[in-house]
């Protein structure tokens, strides 16, 4: 798969849904020229909500050049990390905008990672029933994934984004130039969410990401950039089709099901979202060639491709009733079924059950 003939120049990739189509603008330097973006929402306030790793890099920057276009811009930082993902810290988010005395006429702008973009666009949901927000990501995940599509969420101890809304962004600003600041750690977590949209969609992608990996974890700009816009490309086209999950977009959720039960079997936090994503796409994978959708080959091929790009390719040992617990309370689950996305074909993916036996099969394999 070929680059662009720039691949550093600005792209927008668009995200049609009618009268809340929006683009995702991908670029360097992108946070500094935000307020001049013609497309920012119209507003008296702007609230930043970012988190205590983040402010310090960016929110300055941004706060600075969103005085000269909102009369008034508020930060909040709130603490990092998904353990803060619930109730107690999106009250925050409202007790920031009421202590202001912020209206309707307040935009929210999400400074981070997918968790302050996930609470962020829950609080823009909520507040007074509907307050624009934007999205600026500043983790590779959340660039490539979470803040691309109107999932907002908290996490529950049963589950994780259990209580949310779908709630398009007005806008999706990804400076690359975040990305230089991530540690090894969160670069990789973000690669996972990179590396699903290949089983399921892509296979040239995956032949791409396979060849230039190396590039990927050194962060190499022109690599990333077209790692990030394909990516948004993918998600975009399945969003487009299905913006509310009834079908369609419930194939992005590949590995989700397995790697949201580590994230909850664990405490949220203990592994990184990308890393529980990463383990559960190997574990879907070994489910897909149990079901028929793949051979030995592609999981093998698949589970290689986890680990080079520094992620965990063997589940933690919770304990196969452990693990059917928690996955029944899965959002794709119905009636108590668990419902897994799995590949039916290398590049295609679906929604399909399986026999808890066959389930177990793979948990006693990929865990440790």
């Amino acid at each position: 798969m070929a680059m662009s003939q720039d691949p550093l120049a600005p792209q927008e990739v668009r995200i049609d849904l009618g009268d809340r189509s929006y683009p995702i603008l991908i670029g360097t330097g992108l946070v500094e020229g935000l307020a001049s973006n013609a497309m920012l929402p119209k507003a008296a306030a702007a609230l930043i909500v970012t988190n205590a790793t983040v402010e310090p890099l960016y929110a300055e920057r941004l706060r600075t050049g969103l005085a000269g276009r909102y009369a008034n811009v508020h930060v909040l930082s709130l603490p990092d990390g998904e353990r803060h993902k619930d109730w107690e810290t999106l009250n925050l988010i409202f007790d920031a905008l009421l202590a202001r005395g912020c209206d309707r006429k307040t935009v929210l702008f999400a400074l981070g990672g997918g968790v302050v973009g996930d609470m962020t666009g829950f609080a823009a949901a909520s507040y007074m029933r509907g307050v624009p927000f934007v999205q600026v990501p500043t983790t590779l995940l959340a660039q490539v994934d979470s803040s691309v599509g109107g999932k907002t969420a908290i996490n529950h101890p049963l589950g994780k984004n259990m209580i949310g809304a779908f709630y398009q962004p007005q806008l999706v600003v990804c400076d690359l130039g975040t990305l230089a600041t991530l540690p090894p750690r969160e670069l990789s977590a973000g690669l996972a969410e990179v590396i699903k949209y290949g089983p399921i969609a892509d296979m040239a992608f995956l032949d791409w990401i396979e060849a230039n990996l190396a590039a990927l974890r050194a962060c190499e700009p022109a690599v990333m950039a077209h790692a990030v816009r394909r990516s948004c490309e993918i998600k975009a086209e399945v969003v487009g089709q299905d913006e509310r999950e009834q079908g369609l977009r419930a194939i992005l959720n590949f590995g989700h099901t397995f790697g949201h039960a580590i994230e909850a079997g664990l405490g949220y936090g203990e592994w990184l979202h990308g890393e529980a994503v990463g383990c559960g796409m190997v574990m879907a994978a070994h489910l897909s060639q149990r079901l028929g959708g793949v051979d030995d080959a592609f999981v093998g091929r698949l589970t290689r491709v986890v680990e080079a790009a520094g992620l965990p390719v063997l589940g933690p040992k919770l304990g196969v009733d452990r693990y059917l617990e928690l996955m029944r309370l899965d959002k794709k689950s119905e009636a108590g079924e668990i419902r897994f996305v799995t590949l039916e074909a290398p590049g295609r993916a679906g929604v399909h059950s399986a026999p808890d036996a066959v389930v177990a099969e793979v948990i006693e394999q990929c865990c440790n």
